[in-house]
């Protein structure tokens, strides 16, 4: 394990540097071609000395730290590499703005910022870029043995059966138990539990996936032991497909992993961030959207009069209930008997604008002032109908666990999930929300929000 984190802080080191350096070149020649030609002007810039130079590499790569770049254990796809990229570069820069108010003599000049926070961003990008390509070669995969081969091992191969599911990790196979059924190929079974050290020795396994369907006396602690006092990680099911999904899955989750496997930040600070993220995202968007909300509204009023916007109760925090407020996009007797009902894809009872509305997600607008009045959050789990939720509590393990923080306008489930309208599509965005609701935090917020972008403007599961 000591020899691991050696390995790793080594390539967090190497991946500074290059970043600093990668940064400090785009400076040099951001210099050379705002004097080209003035070999006076470059030799009066450079006079005070290049440590003002140093500043401008420092806080790239310290945002880019804060952006989690510099997390060797975690994979990101090349939106997400794009996205935290652009983020680091833009939040450096205005950093970088407000230092030289500051302290006016750190100043380098606007065109020199902006050419080198450019060229570095292309440059650092398309550096990530290629080593993310290197990265994820099998060369360098984590080479993952099971211990389990039945239901719950079994879900590895069910759930996690694409490539992109496996860019991380590689499974050489599993382990049966004995006395537990085996339900995974039989080419994939390389052994029993009793020559488990053994085995991972000499695979070269780099973690253990604990996988069992039964806990109870049926599992060899003593080769895991052995195996963790060796360096190699040994993982539990449910820890293993937060990790690499995204997800907690509801089929192998116990209450004692919620229970100790941390997460669920309700601190001060955490609280305090969050309702500002919320305020200010939700005053800027509205600052940004009044005029398109008030052609909405007149929009919906000349298609066939009546109300235009619609007041629809839901449950929220601590599954206490709240007035939700959207734009009408439905028919006004679209609930005539009073029956709720899941919206679904094409639903006949949507006006036409209706239709444009949800697709573009124009109609959920108005609940920015749920949010500035803090009944809602900018993210966090989508929130249900009371009638729906007294269901869903019944049918879905666990889901009330999704009600310990605020519903929000987007969240991690809506970005992973496509619409649903059924008990079972509930169930499978419960495991992205309670992944969201242990894992929240400020960057994670920050993330899925600028992911819905990429939602609404390609209409990628709207319904």
């Amino acid at each position: 394990m000591a020899a691991r984190a050696s390995k790793a802080r080594r390539v967090t080191l190497l991946l500074w540097l290059v970043d600093v350096l990668l940064v400090a070149a785009a400076l040099v020649v951001a210099e050379q071609l705002r004097f080209l030609g003035q070999p006076e002007g470059l030799q009066t810039f450079l006079a005070p000395g290049a440590w003002r130079g140093l500043l401008l590499p420092a806080l790239v790569t310290l945002a880019m730290a804060c952006f989690g770049l510099y997390e060797t254990h975690v994979r990101h796809d090349r939106w997400d590499l794009f996205l935290r990229t652009a983020l680091s570069f833009g939040f450096a820069g205005v950093s970088l703005v407000v230092a030289y108010y500051l302290v006016p003599p750190l100043y380098i000049g606007r065109g020199i910022l902006l050419m080198t926070l450019g060229m570095g961003f292309i440059a650092v990008l398309a550096f990530r870029m290629a080593a993310r390509e290197f990265w994820h070669a099998e060369v360098f995969k984590r080479r993952v043995l099971v211990l389990g081969a039945g239901r719950n091992a079994s879900l590895i191969n069910s759930a996690m059966r694409r490539k992109a599911d496996r860019r991380a990790f590689n499974v050489l196979g599993f382990v049966a138990l004995p006395g537990q059924e085996c339900l995974v190929p039989g080419d994939q079974v390389l052994g029993s539990d009793a020559d488990l050290l053994a085995l991972a020795r000499k695979c070269n396994v780099h973690e253990i996936v604990v996988a069992p369907d039964e806990r109870r006396g049926g599992l060899p602690m003593d080769q895991m032991l052995a195996c963790a006092q060796i360096g190699i990680q040994v993982t539990d099911l449910t820890s293993f497909f937060e990790r690499e999904a995204g997800t907690v899955r509801l089929g192998v989750v116990d209450p004692s992993w919620l229970v100790f496997s941390g997460g669920f930040d309700h601190s001060l600070p955490r609280r305090l961030s969050k309702r500002f993220f919320d305020i200010v995202a939700a005053t800027l968007l509205l600052a940004v959207a009044w005029p398109v909300m008030l052609l909405v509204a007149i929009a919906i009023w000349m298609e066939g009069g009546g109300p235009v916007l619609y007041w629809q109760t839901r449950v929220g925090l601590a599954g206490q209930p709240f007035n939700l407020v959207k734009f009408r996009s439905m028919r006004t007797d679209a609930e005539k008997d009073g029956v709720a009902r899941w919206a679904s894809l094409d639903d006949d009872r949507s006006t036409r604008l209706g239709k444009f509305m949800r697709k573009t997600r124009l109609d959920e607008l108005p609940q920015l002032f749920n949010v500035i009045r803090g009944h809602m959050s900018f993210v966090g789990p989508r929130p249900e109908r009371p009638q729906f939720v007294d269901m869903l509590n019944q049918e879905i393990r666990f889901y009330t666990v999704r009600h310990s923080v605020k519903p929000g306008l987007t969240g991690w489930a809506q970005l992973r999930y496509p619409y649903g309208a059924s008990v079972r599509d509930a169930e499978e965005k419960l495991m992205f929300d309670l992944f969201y609701v242990k894992n929240h935090g400020f960057l994670f917020d920050l993330m899925i929000l600028l992911q819905t972008v990429e939602v609404v403007l390609f209409g990628r599961g709207a319904r």
